[in-house]
């Protein structure tokens, strides 16, 4: 089986899950037998020994485009993600007939016009997989009417639908009007190994938890689909309890300096550390420490890193808005909305040791059932689904 498969990202140079979902799940294919020849719309100092990583500014098309958000040194005008989509869709028409394949696999709105150009060219089947959408990111608010189009066109001229929860379906289903029989559900996974922290990197949490104060952790994007205002909202009621907390916020985003001033208008800003955004390493470090992570996502299509904290045997609280919900059942569920029961499981998990044992031994049990192999499994079957 050969996979022509387009993203837009791939570890180190990815800004969020997407990058390392991707890079999880097709070397758990490769290692099944799959033959993936994995394109990327610009170049970057990636070289992967296990799957073949093209780029779309092939020299023989033309010039070279850049996704940018300001003019290059030439003075032409910055392109937009929905241009540079139009542009990947106008490269992977020459890239279809490059490289043989059985089957086209799309990540996300970006890639999809490239998986319909792709197509119609080598009239292979074409799979949307969607990881994230446009109703997700706006909370279904404001949403960017070209990238719902596109997200629209890539999932209903799509031969197949890869979802990766039953939550992502059922959006899918309501907000895009694709025929439910035509979408599998794949969920993401965890390699706990790559969580792990292997060095001795140091984030000066440790000397506050030997004084007796408890870690309570957000990462992700600083964005509304995240809920980072909730997260401030039941720190505030946890440190009207009790004062030995600190929350800290790792990653970036449109709602940074909102966040830093409503930690201040709250009267928490000590309590509160902000740590910017952290990758490797230092991400892994900041987990481990951590005591409890909290995910109060207001729409989260899966949420891996909520498995990455359950993987570490954390105390794990997530939104029930969110896809991992489904399969992490060692985990506190509540309402995103609902501070102060949000506050109420943070303290009742750290106050009950016997509670929180038990939670994070159910939640590292159900971590490892979720595997990328099985993930990779179910894409396979994907894919046979379509053989002629």
């Amino acid at each position: 089986m050969r996979v022509l498969m387009f993203g837009w990202e791939l570890p180190p140079f990815n800004s969020g899950g997407l990058g390392e979902a991707c890079y999880r799940l097709t070397k758990a294919l490769v290692a099944k037998g799959v033959g993936i020849t994995f394109v990327l719309p610009k170049r970057q100092d990636i070289n992967l020994d296990f799957m073949n990583v093209i780029f779309a500014d092939l020299p023989e098309v033309g010039e070279a485009y850049t996704i940018c958000c300001e003019s290059d040194t030439k003075g032409r005008k910055p392109v937009s993600m929905t241009d540079a989509a139009v542009m990947y869709a106008q490269k992977a028409i020459l890239i279809a007939t490059k490289y043989p394949h059985d089957v086209i696999h799309s990540h996300d709105w970006f890639t999809y016009p490239a998986g319909i150009a792709a197509k119609r060219v080598s009239g292979k089947p074409f799979i949307a997989h969607i990881h994230s959408s446009e109703y997700d990111r706006t909370g279904g608010n404001g949403a960017n009417k070209q990238v719902w189009e596109f997200e629209r066109m890539g999932l209903l001229e799509a031969d197949r639908v890869i979802a990766n929860s039953k939550y992502m379906k059922g959006i899918v289903v309501r907000e895009y009007g694709v025929d439910p029989g035509k979408i599998d559900v794949v969920y993401n996974a965890v390699d706990r190994e790559s969580v792990k922290p292997k060095g001795e990197v140091s984030l000066g949490l440790e000397k506050l938890k030997e004084i007796g104060y408890k870690i309570v952790l957000f990462l992700g994007r600083i964005t509304l689909q995240k809920g980072p205002e909730y997260f401030l909202l039941a720190a505030k009621k946890v440190l009207e309890a009790d004062s030995k907390f600190v929350f800290v916020v790792v990653g970036n985003g449109d709602m940074y300096e909102k966040m830093i001033m409503d930690s201040a208008r709250f009267g928490i800003a000590k309590n509160v550390i902000f740590a910017g955004f952290l990758r490797g390493e230092q991400r892994n470090k900041v987990i481990d420490i951590c005591d409890v992570y909290v995910m109060p996502s207001v729409s989260e299509p899966f949420g891996i890193t909520a498995l990455e904290a359950a993987s570490l045997g954390k105390v794990v609280i997530i939104s029930k808005q969110s896809g991992v919900s489904e399969v992490l059942k060692g985990a506190l569920k509540v309402d995103f909305w609902d501070t102060d029961e949000m506050a109420n499981k943070i303290l009742a998990s750290l106050r009950y040791k016997p509670l929180a044992g038990l939670i994070s031994k159910i939640a590292r049990s159900d971590v490892d059932r979720l595997t990328w192999e099985v993930s990779a499994d179910k894409c396979i079957n994907v894919y046979k689904s379509l053989e002629s």
